[in-house]
């Protein structure tokens, strides 16, 4: 009775949740948000990570998951390593699709979309010199796509002169006009990727790395003998470290993700972090 954690500092995860939810439709799958410090990419990295490791080791004590799915690009790259370590259960983590957009580019050169946590740290320039040392890479930390993503998970359109003016960002980057790939460094901008491509240059490739991670949670499940198919008695659940003023705008699109009408509930205080 296979059952996966999935965790993200808002809603950005439940992208990879669906794309998990199409390759094993048997599958439970429990929701963590750590919205109590939404966004991530804001954090300090010493604090964050220890904040990370503490809550997802409260959330393995209370549930018990075969697999935990770190889907959070920030999350990932901060934390990935120091969980590993320390808890005895398989994770699946996202990093930001460089190798795949080298594989892709014919110009050379690729672009990333990301947060600044993501963009500022080491860990993007060891990704681009190990799978992309032939490509100029183009990274953009971008400040609002975000929360632009959870307000269209919530219906809201995202507005064209904003969105414009962040890709603007990367685009007009000195040699940002020979971009022919664009990796998306944050599990949220799936939820923005129909208005992007509307919106951005029109010969531009978009490689959303959703897919790819649910392709390796299947795999991670099969290694660990877990069974997707049987589902689990208990009842998969949404849990947010701090409750949003605007629930009822947020309980459609979970609804649509195959969670109950009354999700998502507080993580328990006696679990909670504190920021």
């Amino acid at each position: 009775m296979a059952r996966i954690l999935a965790f993200d500092s808002g809603i950005g995860g439940l992208g990879i949740v669906a794309r998990i939810r199409d390759l094993l439709p048997g599958i439970t799958v429990d929701y963590l948000a750590d919205t109590a410090v939404f966004p991530y990419g804001e954090q300090a990295d010493g604090p964050l990570r220890q904040r990370i490791v503490r809550l997802l080791g409260q959330a393995i004590a209370r549930l018990h998951p075969d697999v935990v799915v770190v889907a959070c690009n920030t999350a990932s790259t901060l934390a990935l390593d120091s969980l590993r370590a320390t808890y005895d259960v398989p994770f699946v983590g996202c990093v930001p699709p460089i190798k795949w957009a080298a594989d892709h580019t014919r110009t050379g050169t690729i672009g990333l979309l990301a947060t600044r946590a993501t963009v500022r740290r080491p860990y993007l320039h060891d990704l681009s010199m190990r799978f992309a040392p032939d490509c100029t890479l183009l990274a953009y930390g971008a400040r609002g796509l975000a929360d632009m993503a959870e307000a269209a998970f919530r219906g809201t359109p995202p507005d064209r002169r904003q969105l414009e003016t962040e890709l603007d960002g990367l685009f007009r980057q000195p040699g940002g006009d020979r971009i022919d790939v664009v990796g998306l460094g944050c599990t949220h901008y799936t939820f923005l990727l129909d208005a992007m491509r509307d919106i951005g240059p029109a010969h531009i490739m978009w490689l959303d790395p959703a897919p790819a991670v649910a392709r390796q949670t299947a795999r991670v499940l099969a290694r660990c003998g877990a069974a997707p198919s049987v589902p689990s008695p208990e009842p998969e659940q949404v849990f947010f470290t701090a409750m949003p003023p605007d629930l009822p705008a947020l309980q459609p699109g979970l609804r649509r993700m195959g969670y109950a009408a009354d999700a998502p509930c507080p993580f328990g205080e006696d679990l909670t972090v504190r920021p």
